[in-house]
């Protein structure tokens, strides 16, 4: 790369990158630090070596000319779902789920880096079939490329990590020229399977009251004859739209099938979901349902952003986190941490600064000429948006509980590395953005 390139990377994407890093040790920092004052903690040393590596690590890849990793994608692929089927086996459990390898005390999480990779091998797919944009095959073979690691990644079982590939997959598609109607497909079942899947919840802990039509989506036998009667009706719409091509037969088709699919999928959730995930759900609908138990983290998390107010008490002066009452209060909810003893001004900031680097990446996006980059660029503004809107909703009570962290910020060294390592691609692809 020469000094000129160098020199023409995304300052300004780089520069909120480390802001948000440096805010993160900040309070990773705080958050080893008791109501006494005594420091009880050293994750953020550990935290200031991964973001130095991951400092590095983003500037040689912004080095190296991004295109070198089209044609080693699928290695890079397979080579990682290898390592995924590896964790769910042989893995590490933390917090519930075997997520991890390692030796000793050196840990990797190879869910965070699969995202990465994912997004990469889809963009080549994606642009080896500019020629037909529109083709069902292209969208069911992008859908194939996702969810295989996220299949795995939910076999170990780490939820909210898997939640992330659903973004990147409809939003690549979408800025790929993916037939709109595929998309919306996907949207649609994704829509449908959350809200069927929480609605017994909500019967059961909430409501507290049986309601017929809410109770059948348990019933196995219910649930079953419902999809053969469906699929009868798919059946004779489908011969319908062959035999005389009316728009109305392939729409009535396009509903059954959003329905079969969200039937069939929130009936499975039940059976798979783990007590502690089905228990974060029903927290997200009402916290006080366990205020002692599972809804103890949103309640403590709530308060202690509320209780920042406009300014905050003050760094090193928070109370919910030095009192430890939340846990996991340097990965999680980090943001909750920072709100207390900055305020909302301080959260306002870290607002701006993720919605500086989403602006850049879409420019970044809009920049480019090659299809590759483009689609590598759209990928990594889902994955950041996601993370940002899920992890903050979270801390705030607005979206349930997942365990995703606040990139940057939150403690973590994989996490934090493999973000830097899609700033740096991004970075790459700014530097090239006018080559083909």
């Amino acid at each position: 790369m020469r000094i000129r390139d160098f020199l023409d990377i995304d300052f300004s994407l780089f520069f909120a990158a480390i802001t948000l890093t440096v805010f993160g040790i900040l309070f990773i920092y705080s958050s080893g630090v008791t109501a006494s004052g005594v420091l009880v903690s050293t994750e953020y040393v550990r935290q200031i070596i991964w973001a130095v590596s991951g400092v590095i690590i983003a500037l040689t890849l912004a080095m190296v000319d991004y295109r070198r990793l089209h044609d080693p994608s699928l290695y890079l692929f397979l080579g990682t779902l290898a390592l995924l089927v590896y964790t769910c086996k042989f893995g590490r459990v933390v917090n519930n789920a075997r997520a991890w390898i390692g030796i000793g005390s050196f840990g990797l999480q190879p869910s965070e880096f699969a995202k990465i990779v994912t997004i990469i091998f889809l963009a080549r797919f994606l642009a080896d079939t500019n020629k037909n944009p529109h083709a069902f095959s292209r969208f069911f073979i992008s859908c194939v490329i996702v969810f295989l690691p996220m299949g795995l990644v939910l076999i170990q079982p780490d939820f909210g990590t898997a939640l992330v590939f659903i973004p990147i997959l409809l939003v690549m598609t979408f800025i790929a020229g993916v037939s709109t109607k595929y998309v919306i497909f996907l949207g649609a079942c994704i829509a449908l399977t959350s809200t069927l899947m929480v609605l017994p919840l909500w019967q059961s802990y909430i409501l507290r009251k049986s309601m017929p039509f809410i109770m059948v989506l348990t019933n196995s036998r219910v649930v079953t004859i419902a999809i053969l009667a469906l699929s009868l009706i798919g059946s004779i719409a489908l011969f319908g739209f062959l035999r005389y091509k009316k728009g109305y037969f392939f729409w009535i088709l396009y509903a059954v099938a959003v329905v079969i699919f969200s039937l069939a999928a929130s009936y499975t959730s039940h059976k798979v979901l783990k007590d502690y995930q089905i228990m974060r759900l029903i927290v997200f609908l009402d916290p006080d349902v366990d205020p002692r138990g599972a809804g103890w983290n949103i309640i403590q998390s709530i308060t202690a952003i509320g209780s920042g107010g406009l300014r905050g008490k003050g760094y090193l002066q928070g109370t919910q986190s030095h009192y430890r009452f939340l846990p996991q209060q340097s990965t999680d909810f980090i943001f909750s941490i920072y709100t207390e003893e900055w305020g909302l001004l301080g959260g306002l900031l870290v607002f701006a600064l993720f919605l500086l680097i989403c602006l850049r990446l879409i420019k970044i996006m809009k920049l480019t000429a090659d299809p590759f980059g483009m689609y590598i660029t759209a990928g990594l503004s889902a994955m950041f948006i996601f993370h940002f809107l899920i992890n903050v909703g979270m801390t705030m009570g607005i979206m349930p509980i997942t365990g995703i962290p606040l990139l940057f910020m939150s403690y973590g060294g994989s996490a934090l590395i493999s973000a830097m390592s899609g700033v740096g691609l991004s970075l790459s692809i700014y530097v090239r953005r006018f080559r083909h």
